[in-house]
């Protein structure tokens, strides 16, 4: 009853939408679940410590001991973890376990089968869960996004267990299921996921890592993973306006829509009092994750009028993967609870801020120390200062691979512009940290020792003038929103992830891209010990050639500006603009031996990634152009024409009084709506036509340029179109909710 679906068409619609608004402002919000206490923190997980109070100690030891170095679990071993998993599912309700993995471009997938073996002739069943079922299942390989690795004769895929990432359950009306994460392979063992490849990034940046650190001195570190904190923004949109709306329902995004009275002009959304319905779904979501172990922090409202956000605690980036895509799950999920729909598409509405997934990423050894932590003296902190030259090393020598992770439809309508940093990747690290580089790069390497002294610069502290506030200490660096990497303290910030990607990917990318970087470091670092009187020496001088080859990275300006534009043409930085450009990163030579020499992705494997995501991008565009036929024939053209009717019965009426006058402002607005709207059926005509037109083409990089270059450019004309008819159309006429409605939650 809180969100009926509207009837498109019908010429009743706006005043079933006038009423709905009234219904819903008198409805009180959706009481959302009790915070969960400080002990049901992960209560839904399948924890570590969970596992060693349900097995001997010596199967505990022994499982351990195989995911440490990644050997095949004993059988014994199996079947002991899987009953006590098991039991522990039943214990909380479950009835069913999934192998939970994530195909490439799709969201997550998941098959549900019931704890159930049947016993005897007596129909008696029991609940089993063996060691085999734990640790593999069969979906099929061609039935996901496999970049024509697998065809239907080729079927057979695997899911296998990964147990760096804990079973959760997730609760649904009528019971749970166990959820297991697991990776996702081919029958000739090619990854069609996004977890294998992102497994692989870390064990190779790990061992890159690791081997820098010992020629630094370090020796007792043994593993170096990748931390990552994934700042998720989305919309929320009331669900009986986003069911009147085909475009949002079937593309994700509105492909009409003018600009309201108000937008975010007033810059008075941000950080502004969270409304109350959305306030109610936020924390029921915040309930869920926090039972699922996910640390989710912060909430608040986001620039644009209907938009939002939520940050977690850093963790372990494959876990951090995990939980992220939960996130995402349970806000879509949640949300048709509380009547309201989350949009989670990185350009949902035009001439108000997209939605990015800042990715705040870093190293940390097993030991807890943060690689990128500058300390407090960071002239004597030698290990950061060589992370430091690698990353820049990294982001300037894989710029091009780093865009194409981040390449989608979406992320095309929303780089370089409202707080969304420019496809120009390069690199802020502020004052402070840039003060370092410069003192780096002037250094006499046969000058060693430097100040060992804690760093107690008086301009680190703030003064708010004579009050009660004492002095607090800032941050090293300020913050650069238009930079696409940026340095904020003691990691490296992402900027420019789509909202609605798979964190794990661009992690991949970038874990794979750092590890190389590291290996290039630490080869010439090796051959400049041979050659230097001392290890610090050494390092002075590797890190100069590293800071003066690659400071060309650094930008600490205006990204937006056309200065910046030029400015990174003339050092030679790529700009790749839109989405079938940037993807061909995947398939330069130079990074398919990357991928290939650190073990994260074969040949096969990168360009059936290249593949995948040039369909993906075909199809949404064909999607969204099919769409638009649709809703401009059965929607918007009966509109203007029901319009268009009353404004000359009206005129004719007015006539018959006062005589015809070709030149009155009434005949001249009929004609302007006329003549839009013959603009409008020939636009649409063209598009149609060019749709059928289509050709077949042998590639799929030459099907996406078409259809970037023939039909996007006709979608957009005919937008332009129906965003100037919107405001001349009487309103119970234009079936479709407005953003004036979509954008501001009642």
């Amino acid at each position: 009853e809180l969100c009926p679906v509207h009837t498109s068409g019908s010429t009743t619609l706006k005043m079933d939408r006038m009423e709905q608004a009234r219904r819903v402002m008198s409805l009180s919000p959706v009481k959302a679940e009790q915070p969960a206490k400080l002990d049901e923190f992960a209560c839904n997980v399948f924890t570590d410590r969970e596992i060693a109070a349900r097995v001997p100690k010596a199967t505990y030891k022994a499982f351990k001991a195989a995911v440490k170095q990644a050997k095949t679990l004993d059988p014994h071993v199996a079947d002991v973890i899987a009953t006590a998993m098991k039991d522990w599912a039943v214990e909380r309700g479950a009835t069913h376990f999934t192998h939970w993995f994530q195909p490439i471009h799709i969201s997550t997938a998941e098959k549900h089968e019931a704890f159930l073996t049947p016993r005897g002739d007596d129909f008696k069943v029991i609940h089993e869960f063996t060691g085999e079922q734990l640790v593999r299942g069969e979906p099929d390989a061609s039935s996901f996004p496999n970049g024509g690795t697998r065809s239907t004769s080729r079927a057979r895929g695997y899911t296998t267990w990964d147990p760096t990432s804990p079973a959760f359950i997730r609760d649904g009306t009528n019971g749970a299921t166990l959820y297991i994460p697991t990776c996702f392979c081919s029958w000739t063992g090619d990854a069609l996921d996004v977890k294998t490849p992102l497994l692989r990034s870390v064990i190779a940046l790990s061992a890159q890592a690791v081997r820098l650190l010992r020629l630094l001195g370090d020796t007792e570190t043994e593993h170096v993973q990748t931390t990552l904190g994934a700042e998720q923004e989305f919309f929320v949109v009331d669900r009986s306006y986003f069911a009147a709306r085909p475009d949002l329902l079937f593309a994700g995004r509105t492909l009409f829509g003018a600009k309201p009275p108000k937008g975010q002009e007033l810059e008075d959304h941000y950080f502004a009092t969270i409304p109350a319905r959305v306030h109610a779904f936020i924390q029921e979501v915040e309930s869920e994750l926090w039972k699922l172990g996910v640390p989710t922090r912060a909430r608040h409202n986001e620039v644009a009028p209907g938009q939002h956000e939520m940050a977690p605690v850093f963790e372990f980036s494959n876990m951090a993967s995990d939980h992220n895509m939960v996130q995402m799950e349970l806000l879509r999920e949640i949300a048709t609870r509380h009547g309201l729909a989350c949009l989670l598409h990185e350009k949902p509405f035009a001439n108000v801020n997209g939605s990015g997934k800042h990715n705040n990423w870093s190293m940390c050894t097993d030991s807890g120390q943060n690689l990128l932590e500058p300390s407090a003296n960071p002239r004597a902190n030698l290990i950061f200062q060589c992370f430091l030259s690698c990353i820049l090393h990294a982001v300037d020598t894989h710029a091009d691979l780093l865009r194409a992770s981040i390449a989608t439809p979406g992320n095309d309508w929303r780089l370089g512009m409202s707080e969304a940093p420019p496809a120009i990747m390069s690199i802020y690290l502020g004052a402070d940290i840039l003060g370092l580089v410069d003192w780096i790069r002037s250094r006499d390497p046969a000058v060693n020792g430097v100040s060992t002294a804690e760093d107690k610069d008086p301009s680190l502290l703030l003064h708010l003038g004579k009050s009660a506030i004492a002095p607090f200490r800032r941050d090293r660096t300020d913050r650069n929103r238009t930079s696409p990497f940026a340095f904020t303290g003691n990691k490296f910030e992402f900027r420019a992830v789509g909202s609605s990607q798979n964190v794990g990917h661009t992690v991949t990318v970038l874990n794979t891209i750092v590890a190389d970087s590291i290996k290039t470091f630490s080869d010439l670092l090796e051959k400049t010990i041979a050659s230097t009187p001392s290890l610090e020496s050494a390092i002075i001088t590797v890190n100069q050639h590293f800071i003066k080859a690659h400071d060309r990275i650094i930008f600490e300006g205006d990204g937006y500006s056309e200065e910046w534009v030029k400015e990174a043409a003339k050092r030679g930085l790529p700009n790749l603009r839109e989405t079938v450009v940037a993807l061909e990163g995947f398939a330069a030579k130079k990074n398919i031996d990357l991928f290939q020499a650190h073990g994260v992705l074969n040949p096969g494997e990168t360009m059936a990634r290249y593949n995948i995501y040039l369909e993906h991008y075909v199809n949404t565009i064909n999607v969204e152009a099919n769409v638009v036929t649709s809703v401009v024939n059965s929607n918007i053209i009966p509109a203007i024409l029901k319009h268009s009717k009353r404004v000359a019965d009206s005129i004719a009426s007015v006539e018959a009084i006062l005589g015809k006058d070709e030149a009155s402002p009434q005949r001249v607005l009929l004609k302007k709506i006329q003549g839009l709207l013959n603009q409008l059926i020939l636009a649409n005509q063209q598009l149609s036509t060019t749709l059928d037109s289509k050709p077949s083409f042998p590639l799929h990089k030459e099907e996406a340029e078409w259809m970037r270059d023939q039909v996007k450019p006709k979608m957009d004309a005919i937008r332009v179109i129906v965003d100037s008819l919107e405001p001349l159309v009487e309103d119970e006429l234009w079936t479709l909710p407005k953003y004036s409605e979509l954008l501001f939650i009642k």
